[in-house]
């Protein structure tokens, strides 16, 4: 356990958090991306690194994000902001999923997409204030 402690110290949690911060921007400017190849027909959206690399980094970002929590003994359904993250986060997967896969119509994927996005800034907004309302609740 000593040594486990010792690795959640400085500078390692540093490279941590810039690694977390740079799978958020990764993964928004993917989904974009992703977006915008399928709006247009792109064979790029069909290609195997479009198809794996999104998981590599979200996975990423999750696993740096529970590291982070645990370090700072923080707890979903404990801690209101970090209730909020994950909620929203589960909304966001189904939004995005709904955009880029599973959306019937382009309409659809349209209000998907836009939505998807929306509250993939609120998770960055509740990241950085630590509040589930944003101040304004």
């Amino acid at each position: 356990m000593a040594l486990f402690g010792t690795l959640l110290e400085s500078p390692v949690m540093d490279i941590l958090k810039t690694v977390h911060v740079g799978c958020v921007v990764l993964s928004l400017s993917g989904f974009v991306l992703r977006g915008a190849w399928l709006w247009r027909g792109s064979p790029w959206l069909r290609a195997r690194v479009a198809r794996v690399l999104p998981h590599v980094v979200d996975s990423t970002l999750l696993g740096a994000g529970i590291v982070l929590a645990l370090r700072d003994s923080q707890y979903p359904f404990v801690h209101a902001w970090l209730t909020a993250k994950l909620i929203a986060l589960i909304l966001y997967i189904l939004l995005g999923s709904i955009a880029l896969k599973y959306g019937k119509t382009p309409r659809q994927r349209a209000f998907a997409f836009g939505a998807a996005i929306l509250v993939f800034l609120y998770i960055i907004a509740v990241a950085i204030t630590r509040r589930a309302g944003l101040g304004l609740l």
